[in-house]
């Protein structure tokens, strides 16, 4: 699509300016792992702390993406994609650390006294442009409803009729049912689900990579090599090198986020107001997604033979699921599973939230009708996500994060004088 490349090249190009002058500006924030720890670690006498509201973020950010997205990035644009994903996380990390503490300074209560946030109340009260905050929010509404979460439904649905021949219209069905069961309790059954899951998931994922990266040490010097030569093809500039790239900074945005805004919404959600806790736990949340997970995929993707795979309407999970079969077998199997279940269930249940938190952005009186509506519309897009194509979800997906990039960096860059350190 003519329209999806020209905006992910403006897109990229602002995602890298704004990265590079919140970097400079800001002393190489993303740098600062003492304060990033020491304030990952503070704990709140009541309500949600940053570190709760870093598991709802995480929870939002290591799904598909970080499996099945890292996955495809390979199979269509090479391993140099990962290259530009560590360039990418790297460089947007002070992206991330200035939306959350502009939407720490923007934030406010809803009638739940719970604290709501994110692109569209900075948009509004820190630029004062009301149109372009109620856009924003359409945008994350439908990015969320008919991209990110559909996207998660089918990743599931590929891996379970994967592995237990079972129809996508009864996955769809049972996924529905337990997407309910918390949805309808709120922000804190969310945030409370999410807790649970998140690291356990995290740590089972990476234990097992560092098993396979044992069992394949001798490889992994190569297989740095053959990144950074793939990442630098000069040779075929517009199908090699510039391919990669974009796919990469696609890949690498959707896997962490960084840079749309997103998970402001989150961070906002917090008791703690010191917009500078909020912004360095935030960026923890980057390279845990980034180095620590999508890094894992990708080498237990690269040292398989995976390039024998020939896939039509290519999600990515059938990669990922070769790859830990062809490593630990029926263990692999097992593991890939239960992984992309968790990763891509948490991610629904945080982009439900998103969803609600920016309708009520543009209905700050919320009837309970309204919001009752929007979650039997989301379960509707959810199970649609079941038996649609992966590849007409990635093309929507990647067209509406473009979009979402470009607002919130312009933002970002027009609200500049604001972010401290």
């Amino acid at each position: 699509m003519i329209i999806n490349k020209l905006l992910w090249a403006i897109a990229s190009a602002l995602i890298i300016t704004s990265g590079l002058y919140f970097s400079i500006e800001l002393n190489f924030v993303q740098l600062n792992l003492k304060q990033i720890i020491k304030n990952t670690l503070k704990k709140e006498s009541k309500g949600l702390s940053p570190l709760t509201t870093l598991f709802l973020d995480l929870a939002g950010k290591i799904g598909v993406g970080s499996i099945a997205g890292v996955a495809m990035a390979i199979y269509i644009g090479g391993p140099g994609t990962i290259f530009w994903m560590w360039v990418i996380a790297f460089i947007s990390a002070a992206n991330t650390y200035a939306e959350s503490y502009i939407g720490t300074l923007y934030k406010e209560k809803d009638e739940n006294n719970i604290y709501k946030g994110g692109p569209s109340y900075y948009i509004k009260k820190g630029l004062n442009k009301k149109k372009l905050a109620i856009f924003c929010s359409i945008i994350i509404i439908i990015c969320y409803l008919i991209g990110f979460i559909p996207i998660q439904a089918n990743t599931i649905s590929k891996a379970i009729n994967e592995t237990f021949n079972i129809s996508n219209i009864v996955i769809g069905i049972i996924l529905c049912l337990f997407t309910s069961m918390i949805i309808f309790g709120g922000i804190k059954k969310i945030s409370n689900v999410s807790n649970k899951i998140v690291p356990i998931m995290t740590l089972i994922y990476l234990l097992v990579s560092i098993i396979v990266v044992i069992k394949n040490l001798k490889l992994i010097p190569n297989i740095l090599i053959i990144i950074l030569k793939s990442a630098f093809n000069f040779k075929s500039f517009s199908t090699g090198f510039l391919t990669t790239l974009i796919i990469g900074i696609q890949r690498g945005i959707f896997a962490n986020e960084s840079g749309l805004g997103t998970g402001s919404i989150a961070s906002s959600a917090t008791t703690n107001n010191n917009p500078k806790v909020v912004g360095f736990v935030q960026m923890l949340g980057i390279y845990i997604t980034t180095l620590l997970i999508c890094t894992s995929t990708a080498l237990i993707i690269l040292t398989s033979n995976y390039n024998i795979l020939n896939i039509n309407d290519i999600n990515g999970i059938e990669v990922a699921q070769y790859a830990f079969n062809y490593h630990l077998g029926v263990f692999g199997n097992i593991i890939i599973f239960i992984s992309i279940i968790l990763f891509a269930f948490s991610t629904i249940l945080t982009g439900y939230y998103y969803i609600e938190s920016n309708l009520k952005f543009f209905m700050s009186n919320i009837k309970k009708i309204w919001l009752t509506i929007s979650k039997i519309v989301t379960l509707i897009f959810l199970f649609i996500g079941c038996i649609i194509s992966s590849n007409f979800l990635w093309n929507i997906i990647d067209t509406f994060i473009a979009i979402l990039a470009i607002i919130n960096i312009y933002a970002l860059l027009k609200l500049r004088n604001i972010v401290k350190v």
